[in-house]
């Protein structure tokens, strides 16, 4: 778990929601309940907070990608979660383009 809190955190200071995250990237069958408490916690952050959670979720993508053939289960895992949440937090997922474009 502790791996998934610093690509959360990167080089910030560690949020509460990334103990949520982390737990569910821990333990995937857990995500469909935890789902619902994650995105409400998220919809109660400030702006700034939430851009650092969107960039969190970019890094997750990014780290998955990096990483992909290293455990392909558990990086697959990473960047469904965080595409997942990125879309109901935010919509979209702002590497939309990119992701399309390289597979």
């Amino acid at each position: 778990m502790e791996k998934f809190l610093r690509v959360l955190r990167g080089a910030g200071e560690p949020m509460e929601i990334y103990t949520e995250i982390a737990a569910v990237l821990a333990d995937i069958a857990t995500f469909p309940d935890r789902l619902e408490p994650i995105v409400a916690a998220a919809s109660a952050l400030p702006d700034p907070d939430l851009e650092r959670l969107r960039f969190a979720l970019v890094r997750l993508q990014v780290y998955a990608d990096i990483h992909r053939y290293e455990n392909i289960e558990q990086t697959q895992w990473m960047k469904y979660v965080a595409q997942v949440l990125e879309r109901l937090i935010f919509g979209s997922l702002m590497m939309e383009a990119e992701s399309a474009a390289g597979e």
